[in-house]
């Protein structure tokens, strides 16, 4: 059987150039090169990102139908960026969506890695180790990486679990983190791709739980490891809103209909301890309000056995 082909998605507002070229640096330093780089730009024209470092690091670029151009073959020995400007920011998820896509359609790639555009691959086997991952167990539909910062910590709030003292021990989950992962392709033709209504905020969960709904297993790997700086979302007051809001229709689109008072119950009186912000919390209550009053999009519930699947992985969907 052939090893499974690997695809790299990034999406980019082109205001990270110098993250940005490092990144597809060590892209294109993997021992296992990738048949297909798409780098996505919300709102950029990708005119000017990262054509030098491009250059040296052995990489091409093409543009994409519709966008500035045709994608070319990729030169032997070379990994192959196909850049697609868009004209306005799609949101997280709806810009990773159009490479999805693309890669999808093309039916080039059997696995998409998709990455942060401030992020960056410290080791030079990480797609080596996805593939094996993923030719190993063709129940698996998404890999995590471990997210560290420039002095190699991992924050409790990257690990995609409950009990997260311990960064470094891996095995099967119920969640994943979006700035460095892996998807099969065959998970993504039958479940779907992103919430691009989301735009940010809690898409990697709704994608998470459709994953284990359809039968597919999510594994936390630490020793893929994804460089990315320190920072919090919460300095944002839009963060609180998508988030408050995008919670609301997770539940109405997801959870089993007895399940969704107690989920934004328990998230409800969390975020009311957490919150030392009034703007914040305005700005939390409004999306909240938002999340009951406008369409979360078609309804379609976990199976009950999905519910006990993940209680039994130590993570019920009510937290």
């Amino acid at each position: 059987m052939p090893l499974p082909r690997i695809g790299v998605v990034v999406v980019t507002m082109g205001t990270r150039p110098r993250e940005l070229g490092a990144l597809l640096a060590s892209v294109a330093q993997q021992d296992v090169p990738a048949a297909r780089v798409v780098l996505v730009g919300n709102a950029t024209s990708l005119d000017d990102v990262a054509t030098d470092v491009l250059s040296t690091a052995g990489v091409t670029t093409s543009g994409t139908p519709g966008a500035a151009g045709t994608p070319g073959a990729a030169t032997p020995g070379t990994t192959a960026v196909t850049k697609v400007p868009l004209a306005e920011n799609l949101g997280c998820p709806g810009g990773r969506n159009v490479g999805l896509e693309l890669l999808r359609d093309a039916g080039e790639v059997d696995v998409v890695v998709e990455l942060d555009d401030d992020g960056l691959l410290i080791a030079d086997d990480v797609f080596r180790q996805v593939r094996r991952l993923f030719a190993e167990d063709p129940k698996l539909g998404i890999v995590g990486f471990r997210v560290a910062d420039e002095h190699g910590r991992t924050e409790r709030r990257w690990v995609p679990r409950l009990r997260a003292g311990d960064p470094m021990r891996g095995g099967p989950v119920t969640a994943f983190l979006g700035g460095g992962h892996a998807f099969s392709m065959p998970m993504l033709r039958q479940i779907g791709l992103w919430p691009g209504e989301f735009f940010f905020g809690h898409e990697e969960t709704d994608l998470a739980w459709r994953a284990l709904d359809g039968g597919w297993d999510i594994r936390y790997e630490p020793g893929l490891v994804l460089r990315h700086p320190r920072t919090s979302p919460a300095r944002h007051a839009v963060y609180y809103r998508n988030t408050a809001r995008n919670r609301v229709w997770l539940a109405r689109r997801r959870l089993p209909a007895p399940l969704v008072p107690v989920y934004l119950g328990v998230w409800i009186t969390l975020a009311m301890v957490r919150m030392r912000s009034l703007t914040g919390l305005k700005a939390w209550w409004g999306g909240f309000a938002e999340g009951v009053r406008t369409s979360a999009g078609p309804r379609a519930p976990m199976r009950w056995r999905t519910v006990w699947r993940m209680t039994r992985l130590g993570r019920p969907p009510v937290l």
